[in-house]
């Protein structure tokens, strides 16, 4: 079974910059890819980005791409989300996920992914 544990979430001013963790348990994280997601109150969850199996692929959405950046480190078993210059509009709970996928590419949708974290916050004040 795999654990999805999400930290680094927070409150942070408009402007700023954040980095989200995500340790994975289990064997096989290092086979899969990884994606982070968002859900604001009131809205659907939705995707931010994702990273290949290997780490050499990555693929964001429109509303992050130049901002934020997704890493992994495999022989820690943890993804990570740098962002920065945050916005109001990026806060929202962020989710870790794992691809259902061996050896894939990045995947943006969220029926690609069958392991979910529990979710961190992040606020942005204006």
């Amino acid at each position: 079974q795999v654990q999805l544990v999400e930290s680094g979430g927070g409150l942070v001013q408009a402007g700023g910059s954040l980095r989200l963790s995500c340790a994975a348990s289990g064997l096989t994280f290092r086979n899969y890819a990884m994606g982070w997601f968002r859900q604001a109150p009131g809205k659907e969850r939705e995707f931010v980005a994702s990273i290949s199996w290997s780490g050499g692929r990555t693929s964001y959405a429109d509303s992050v791409k130049g901002r934020f950046t997704i890493s992994r480190d495999n022989a820690k078993n943890t993804v990570y989300l740098q962002m920065s210059s945050l916005t109001p509009e990026d806060t929202a709970v962020y989710y870790c996920a794992q691809s259902r996928y061996i050896a894939s590419g990045p995947v943006a949708r969220s029926n690609d992914y069958n392991y979910w974290g529990q979710g961190t916050q992040v606020t942005v004040s204006s």
